[in-house]
């Protein structure tokens, strides 16, 4: 039986590998050509099972918990990733976003390392999203107010304006209540009401960037309430790379299927930003249902598999999960 830790790396890592080879391919292409399996080259050019920089940044994290809690380790990690000299699947970069691109810039230079994400509100991309998830098991004992500060951090080293901290916050509460609770229904509804009460109660941001997450938070704006997200349609879901939509996109994915497999490739079937709305996804799925619940065939063909699997194992070993 392989820990939580696995389910979340490999689900990670196998959602994003799934959408690599159709990242930008538009929802109408994908509808005449949907992913069923892991294929290769497409977009990028790489064999199937290679993961992107959303997996890559991931581990980097995951790297960085097993030795504690290290925000400059962190920053160095980002960089040897950058340089090709730490997680990459096939010693290359082959992708990576331009406010991510800038922000490890900044990190290579020796800013402090929460200052070197974007703070304007065109900086709200998804790279802190991406690979946020394996702070869940550094946090999970802790109490909010201390897990979204050290969420904010996190997000901060290439993403710092509030609008992609909050996105990251609700993305491992979620994490968190489903790991608690193995009932996405459960930990959605817990997730709903312990992050409205803690923007409630602490003055984090404004009402407005709260409102931006009001289909999946149900806040009431003006005389009604605005529908929950897994009440709205496919036609009404983005998936660009827009943290917004991102985060959307993967709770919906979530709500709109009941395995692993169904979850992420209705996910990359969405189109656009196919890696990441895969991968985001993948880490919910992979948490919800498990390592087993992951196809083999999918995790075999992962590049640098024991490598992930041993990152899950010491990771395990320090968290005691």
């Amino acid at each position: 039986m392989k820990s939580l830790i696995h389910s979340a790396l490999f689900g990670v890592a196998v959602g994003d590998a799934l959408g690599v080879p159709v990242e930008f391919k538009s929802r109408e292409y994908l509808k005449q050509n949907p992913v069923t399996f892991m294929t290769g080259y497409g977009t990028h050019g790489q064999p199937a099972g290679t993961w992107s920089d959303d997996s890559s940044l991931t581990f980097c994290l995951a790297e960085m918990l097993c030795k504690g809690y290290d925000l400059k380790l962190l920053a160095q990690l980002f960089v040897g990733w950058y340089n090709a000299e730490v997680w990459t699947p096939h010693g290359k970069v082959f992708d990576i976003g331009i406010a991510t691109s800038q922000a490890i810039h900044s990190l290579s230079k020796g800013i402090t390392p929460t200052l070197a994400g974007g703070t304007g509100e065109e900086s709200n991309g998804n790279g802190s999203l991406m690979r946020i998830l394996s702070l869940v098991f550094y946090t999970k004992d802790l109490p909010i107010k201390k897990r979204f500060q050290i969420v904010k951090e996190v997000s901060s080293l290439t993403h710092a304006h509030i609008r992609s901290v909050l996105g990251c916050f609700i993305y491992t509460e979620m994490a968190l209540q489903i790991m608690a609770l193995k009932d996405k229904w459960k930990a959605y509804a817990e997730t709903v009401k312990s992050v409205n009460d803690f923007l409630n109660n602490n003055a984090i941001c404004s009402q407005m960037e709260i409102d931006k997450y009001h289909r999946i938070l149900q806040n009431p704006i003006g005389n009604y309430t605005i529908l929950p997200i897994h009440e709205y349609y496919e036609a009404e879901i983005g998936s660009s790379g827009y943290v917004l939509d991102t985060l959307e996109a993967s709770f919906w994915c979530l709500f709109h299927t009941d395995n692993y497999k169904d979850a992420v490739l209705k996910a990359v079937n969405l189109g656009s930003d196919t890696d990441t709305t895969g991968a985001v996804t993948g880490g919910l799925a992979g948490l919800l249902y498990g390592y087993e619940s992951i196809p083999n065939e999918w995790i075999d063909s992962l590049a640098r598999k024991d490598d992930i699997d041993e990152l899950g194992n010491r990771l395990a070993l320090k968290t005691g999960l």
